[in-house]
């Protein structure tokens, strides 16, 4: 008999139901999970995020410090990268909130938790636009690329997109009431979750999926084409063996930059697709916490894409990690081993 009533008793304490703020009578429950799903989860969350730090940090590294990558198209992707390692560095903070449920930090960090992760989402997404447009002047117009992607001009633009951004994710935040103490009085004590109204859903829609979307596809459909219309001029004045060798090479040059296009393309669509899907739809917060990490994924998966492609990085991360770039001149090495574009 003693051994049935402890029994009993155990199944009543699991199934007892637990508060973040026992306390305060509006608490939120705490979420009931195994013993070894936290850990699991922490794991997981604390290897990306070491993973999307390490590989941002090398990009900013390599970009900063070797003199031979100054140029317009690479401090895109140093503002790029500078964004997705802020990600990495969030994600944990994003990874406790989605464990643990509750939220004790208070409503203010919240507030400024969300505006902070809505400004770097929104940056790297205006990077991609950015580095986009590079190309397509790089490619379709080279003539007039010097004349029109200045230095100064490339910096600018990067400034004035991180100033919109922190613009449009502070009045997001400011909007959505995450500020106001007021604005818990219809949710439970201790969550910090997004409550947006559908207008601003609308509005997040068109300004950060299809307005990026169908402006960066479009952009590089019409690099590829231009790209594919030069190599067919230029196989149709090639004549004899040497000739016809050279088009080979470019064939295959131009197989490539479609791979790494389409590589481009699919990635920003696959994380982003399934989340602005949903987040205008009548979906479970659990889906949308899922899908919030797909999203929070393209900042590891762009210095693979935009990084590794190149030859130069893969040269660039061997001197970082022997640390010769503690060197004397280092800074002056010349990592191109053939020219490129």
């Amino acid at each position: 008999v003693n051994t049935v009533l402890c029994f009993a008793l155990e199944i009543t304490e699991d199934h007892e139901i637990q508060y973040c703020f026992p306390a305060i009578n509006s608490s939120c429950i705490k979420g009931k999970r195994s013993r070894h799903e936290p850990n699991i989860m922490y794991m997981f969350f604390s290897l990306l995020s070491a993973w999307t730090v390490f590989l941002n940090l090398l990009v900013i590294i390599s970009i900063s410090h070797f003199k031979k990558l100054y140029t317009q198209t690479n401090l895109i992707i140093l503002s790029l990268a500078v964004a997705d390692m802020l990600i990495g560095l969030v994600m944990p903070i994003e990874a406790s909130r989605l464990i643990e449920v509750c939220w004790y930090f208070g409503d203010t960090f919240c507030g400024l938790f969300l505006a902070i992760t809505a400004l770097l989402i929104s940056a790297s997404l205006s990077n991609l636009v950015l580095i986009a447009v590079d190309r397509y002047v790089a490619v379709c117009h080279p003539l007039l690329y010097p004349q029109k992607i200045t230095t100064t001009k490339t910096l600018i633009s990067i400034c004035l997109s991180w100033v919109c951004c922190l613009t449009s994710s502070t009045a997001f935040v400011i909007n959505n009431g995450y500020f106001d103490i007021s604005h818990k009085t219809n949710v439970c004590y201790g969550e910090c979750s997004l409550m947006i109204s559908f207008a601003w859903r609308i509005t997040d829609l068109i300004m950060c999926f299809i307005f990026p979307c169908i402006l960066i596809i479009s952009l590089y459909l019409r690099i590829f084409y231009v790209v594919h219309q030069q190599v067919k001029v230029i196989n149709t004045l090639m004549k004899g063996g040497k000739c016809l060798n050279e088009g080979s090479v470019r064939r295959k040059s131009e197989s490539k930059a479609a791979l790494t296009l389409g590589i481009i393309v699919t990635v920003y669509l696959l994380c982003w697709i399934p989340y602005y899907i949903c987040s205008i739809s009548a979906v479970s917060s659990t889906t949308i916490n899922v899908l919030t990490w797909f999203v929070f994924s393209n900042s590891g998966l762009n210095p693979m894409v935009y990084a590794l492609f190149y030859p130069w990085f893969k040269k660039t991360v061997k001197l970082i990690l022997t640390l010769k770039i503690f060197q004397a001149a280092s800074s002056l090495v010349n990592i191109f081993t053939e020219h490129q574009l």
